[in-house]
């Protein structure tokens, strides 16, 4: 899943503490939730995108039931979430 954010400049620092502890506490916490990864552009800096990998469809689909999960208040309090899209993930080779 590819969540694409608008995240001001000044704002980055904190948008990647509360992500770092909600990516955290997610992964442990909920079922299927296998962790996640930031990116940002180096041409604007206010795109970013977080990449979170689940080991299902179901089970994402299970934690986005109400499509507001609490745990990503404080994320969607700093940064504007633009879009979400699902992939299927064919391979991974990275370590």
């Amino acid at each position: 899943m590819i969540y694409k954010w608008r995240v001001e400049e000044e704002d980055f620092a904190s948008f990647k503490e509360v992500w770092t502890r909600t990516t955290n506490s997610i992964h442990e916490a909920v079922p299927g939730a296998l962790g996640s990864f930031l990116l940002r552009s180096p041409e604007d800096k206010t795109e970013v995108l977080t990449v979170a990998k689940w080991d299902s469809l179901e089970s994402w689909k299970a934690f986005w039931g109400a499509e507001n999960p609490s745990e990503m208040v404080g994320m969607r309090e700093i940064g504007e979430r633009i879009s979400v899209t699902v992939y299927d993930e064919v391979d991974d080779f990275t370590k």
